[in-house]
């Protein structure tokens, strides 16, 4: 996918707030890495699967949890986030639950995960999820 957003395309994330000034902020420039909750983290995170940026997810997944590398299935159009919890346990810990779709091959494929975060360095990382 087109990994360069016009500055009026709408975020992947679904907020309906152009890319630039929601995740497109996250995805480089000074603010890299620094999402203010996790929720944000998660919708940016969704958004660099969208716009194929490994190196993003990478970066944003906590080094206990996180592989060594990540390779995205190729030919995977992701048709929507929807957010369905974000609860803040405390100031380090949180869980977001939401349901991904896409699309490969002509097949539709719905993920639907609570993942936990954490907040370290005042940064928050995803750390794993339960797909339920």
């Amino acid at each position: 996918m087109n990994r360069h957003a016009a500055h009026d395309d709408p975020c992947p994330c679904g907020s309906g707030q152009p890319y630039p000034a929601c995740c497109g902020r996250f995805h480089a420039g000074p603010l890299h890495l620094q999402a203010p909750d996790a929720e944000a983290l998660m919708r940016s995170r969704y958004g660099a699967f969208v716009r194929g940026d490994v190196d993003y997810l990478l970066a944003t997944w906590h080094p206990s949890t996180r592989p060594d590398s990540l390779v995205l299935e190729p030919g995977v159009r992701w048709l929507g986030l929807e957010v369905r919890a974000h609860h803040r346990i405390d100031d380090e810990h949180a869980t977001v639950e939401f349901v991904a779709r896409s699309r490969l091959a002509g097949r539709a494929t719905r993920l639907h995960e609570t993942s936990r975060f954490v907040r370290e360095g005042g940064r928050w990382f995803y750390v794993d999820g339960d797909v339920g």
